[in-house]
């Protein structure tokens, strides 16, 4: 779900301009891209004025970096006891997201706009990049508190070498099998490195 930043007090907002709002980011985004795109473009699009948008966003950056997360959910982060226990439930939860059409446009979208803006680049990474690794943190710590990994294990570098793997087949490198089946391949690999592998 998008996360709104700015609250307001007064009248209720309206959840149908938000709706347009996110929506009129996300076509001009797809239609000129994040550079060629403007707040007064994406008012004129969703039929709302640019003091609407001010309400909620204080940037171009945030406004679009909730734009991208409208079209994702959030899981929370299980507990099963055991390191693939959690695993399969999120990597069934992401492969269901981004082995899509729309999913492998949504990570495109956050890879193109990322590289060639770094204020967005830093908006994302504080509002949603780096809280998603936090519960992938969370997950490979509670494997180490089992034994399950050594104590010594690059919990920041796991994460680097999995998203990455995943991002570069999906965008680049046709895969050839289930996103699954890749992502718990990817790991497992990894993790045959810091002493645990399936």
């Amino acid at each position: 779900m998008s996360k709104q930043i700015n609250s307001t007090s007064g009248r209720p907002r309206s959840i149908h301009a938000d709706q347009a709002i996110l929506q009129a980011t996300l076509d001009l985004l797809a239609e000129v891209g994040y550079e060629n795109m403007s707040i007064e473009a994406i008012a004129s699009r969703a039929g709302v004025g640019k003091t609407t948008i001010y309400r909620r966003y204080t940037s171009k950056e945030e406004l679009v970096a909730d734009a991208i997360e409208s079209l994702r959910d959030d899981l929370a982060i299980p507990d099963t006891g055991s390191f693939w226990g959690d695993m399969d439930i999120l990597i069934n939860h992401t492969a269901q997201k981004i082995d899509s059409p729309l999913g492998r446009q949504t990570i495109a979208l956050i890879i193109s706009t990322a590289s060639s803006n770094p204020q967005f680049a830093e908006v994302y990474w504080t509002k949603y990049t780096k809280i998603r690794r936090e519960a992938l943190s969370k997950v490979l710590k509670r494997a180490k508190s089992r034994n399950e990994i050594h104590k010594d294990a690059d919990i920041d570098l796991v994460i680097d070498l999995l998203s990455g793997s995943l991002y570069y087949a999906l965008i680049f490198k046709p895969i050839t099998e289930p996103v699954e089946a890749y992502m718990r391949r990817t790991m497992n690999l990894l993790l045959k490195g810091i002493g645990y592998g399936a």
